[in-house]
């Protein structure tokens, strides 16, 4: 039996992914992810939906499910596959306290929680922890809401630093779909933190608000 069409093409792309990966279009690079789950199937025209549809790699990695949902040959197993990738991508950027990373700045967390929770429909109320030499102990949800807030108690932060010792930490929370720049109930919510940590000893470095591209950093504009 003859092999489909796109066996060929899908080779040559992995052979130049191998010889000079730099050289593959957007849209080669998805068909290739697309591949590893529809082994099957020719993937480029779903690969060139996504592009159209979504504008970029990015866009197309962090669409919403229900988004990628409606794109058709977009079934439950590329939606599992999406989810993998994601918590990968994660995984990588994330603070690790395995590897007690020192924070050389709010950049780090920044780029870990865009990566974690940016692009989510849903708000999200993160903290990492640090030790007196700015090392991370542990990266925590605190909250999970609604796609415009969510509940946060300044008793809860507390007892999870209290509860890994730690020395400071960073606040972080998503803007859904928005601008990061804070509302006034953020800078109201970290002032009520701040309180709370300076009377227990525990340093308040920075709060930060992300979406899928950008943050705010409170400290870097002097409002802690």
């Amino acid at each position: 039996m003859d092999k489909p069409h796109y066996h060929g093409h899908r080779e040559r792309l992995r052979e130049r992914l191998l010889r000079e990966p730099r050289g593959l279009a957007d849209y080669e690079i998805l068909e290739l992810l697309l591949a590893r789950t529809l082994p099957r199937q020719d993937t480029k025209p779903l690969a060139k939906e996504l592009l159209r549809r979504f504008g970029s790699l990015h866009g197309a990695l962090y669409a919403p499910e229900a988004q990628l949902a409606e794109i058709k040959g977009f079934g439950a197993a590329l939606a599992s596959s999406w989810a993998l990738y994601r918590e990968l991508w994660a995984r990588l950027r994330e603070p690790s306290a395995l590897r007690r990373e020192v924070l050389s700045g709010p950049e780090m967390v920044a780029e870990g929680a865009k990566a974690r929770f940016g692009a989510k429909g849903t708000e999200e109320f993160w903290v990492a922890l640090v030790d007196n030499q700015n090392r991370v102990i542990s990266w925590e949800c605190v909250s999970k809401g609604t796609v415009d807030q969510t509940a946060v108690y300044p008793r809860e932060v507390m007892s999870l630093a209290l509860r890994h010792q730690a020395a400071g930490m960073i606040l972080v929370h998503n803007h859904p779909g928005g601008s990061p720049e804070p509302s006034d109930e953020d800078v109201r919510l970290t002032l009520r933190i701040k309180r709370a940590a300076d009377d227990l000893g525990v340093r308040l470095l920075d709060h930060l608000v992300v979406t899928d591209r950008e943050h705010y950093s409170f400290q870097g504009h002097g409002l802690l």
